[in-house]
């Protein structure tokens, strides 16, 4: 073999090393980024529910699966339909929406109104009756035109159930679970695989109240109520006592200690980013109650201070229907020591987080 085959055969060998080598190197940020699901209730534009999305799309750490969407503070299409037209305004579209529980498990509002006249009022139901945008209450499958324009994508052709337990079959023990609105999609991915649970990575949830010390009537008279928990007290009793590895809780003890201020809106502004514009056209000031949950599963660091707490939802039809129940280790009943404990964040860094969002909101949109 002549010295210039040699040359040839060895600069084609190293050719296809570094060929492979680029692949790998390509490949591996996308094997180490953290999988996530969210599963919101997405009330929109802006507010709470979109921003929490938002935030762990915009994180460099993530590679958002999918989003299932849920009834909750609106009912399920107009969620869709919102989330659909955000994903479009900042040039998301491959993230996948899916539709999900129009209705809770058992709970409705003609059961909500007769326990009312036993109880007393429940001021926020959510879709049941808040007016929305226009002003109006509107049935399940309505929707109505959306302020920042109707969306021309399309949500996946597939149930949430299938869709969760699909993907962490597909990456079994690396799909985190971000759900911020009520479990009722999470509840009927159990109840369709026992193993849905064990098989995911963990639960980040927002949700609960355990004793919120706040002049706000809404907690001050009902410190047990927390609205995700209380819509579809049965989904939230099966989600809780299901076998996952970890759940982290963000209840509202924590998250009425934040607030989104019109000049944190006016900083994300400064910026021409897609993203930046929709919160500065949209957002409003209002309780932190997603992005906390969100951001402190992205860093961790902005929680000073958490409890291991065993939790459940009193599912009794009585007076403490939809109630979140706490117990110290030591103290809960005897079946709820079959479970684990659940991690409570309890205390933050509010300037850590605050800076932590308005990052995250300001930079270019991660494609």
């Amino acid at each position: 073999m002549n010295f210039t085959r040699v040359l040839v055969l060895f600069a084609a060998g190293l050719s296809l090393v570094l060929q492979a080598a680029a692949q790998q190197n390509s490949a591996a940020p996308e094997q180490s980024l953290r999988k996530v699901i969210i599963d919101q209730d997405a009330r929109g534009p802006a507010t709470t529910d979109q921003q929490a999305i938002l935030t762990l799309i915009q994180s460099r750490q993530t590679q958002v699966l999918g989003i299932t969407v849920v009834t909750g503070d609106e009912w399920r299409d107009e969620e869709v339909a919102h989330t659909l037209r955000m994903l479009e305004i900042i040039g998301r579209t491959d993230i996948p929406v899916v539709p999900g529980a129009v209705f809770p498990l058992d709970n409705t509002p003609q059961f909500v109104s007769s326990w009312e006249k036993l109880y007393g009022k429940v001021v926020y139901q959510g879709a049941w009756n808040w007016p929305g945008h226009n002003g109006k209450i509107h049935g399940p499958y309505e929707t109505p035109p959306l302020i920042e324009g109707q969306p021309h994508t399309k949500a996946l052709n597939e149930d949430p159930a299938h869709f969760l337990v699909r993907m962490v079959r597909l990456y079994p023990h690396q799909v985190t679970i971000v759900a911020a609105g009520p479990l009722t999609d999470l509840a009927l991915a159990i109840a369709l695989d026992p193993e849905f649970a064990s098989l995911a990575k963990e639960l980040v949830v927002m949700g609960g109240s355990i004793n919120p010390q706040s002049d706000d009537p809404e907690f001050r008279m009902n410190p047990r109520r927390e609205f995700n928990f209380w819509m579809d007290p049965e989904a939230s009793h099966a989600v809780l006592k299901a076998n996952w590895t970890k759940i982290t809780d963000t209840p509202v003890d924590i998250s009425i200690k934040t607030r989104l201020t019109k000049e944190m809106i006016a900083q994300i502004a400064q910026s021409d980013s897609p993203v930046a514009q929709y919160i500065e056209k949209y957002a409003d000031s209002e309780y932190m109650w997603d992005e906390l949950a969100a951001i402190s599963w992205l860093e961790p660091s902005v929680i000073t201070r958490t409890e291991q707490l065993y939790l459940d939802v009193s599912t009794d039809t009585g007076q403490s229907y939809g109630d979140t129940l706490a117990w110290a280790p030591g103290n809960e009943p005897e079946l709820m020591a079959q479970r684990r404990p659940v991690t409570v964040n309890v205390s933050l860094d509010t300037a850590k987080f605050y800076s932590e969002f308005v990052s995250l909101m300001s930079r270019a949109v991660k494609k």
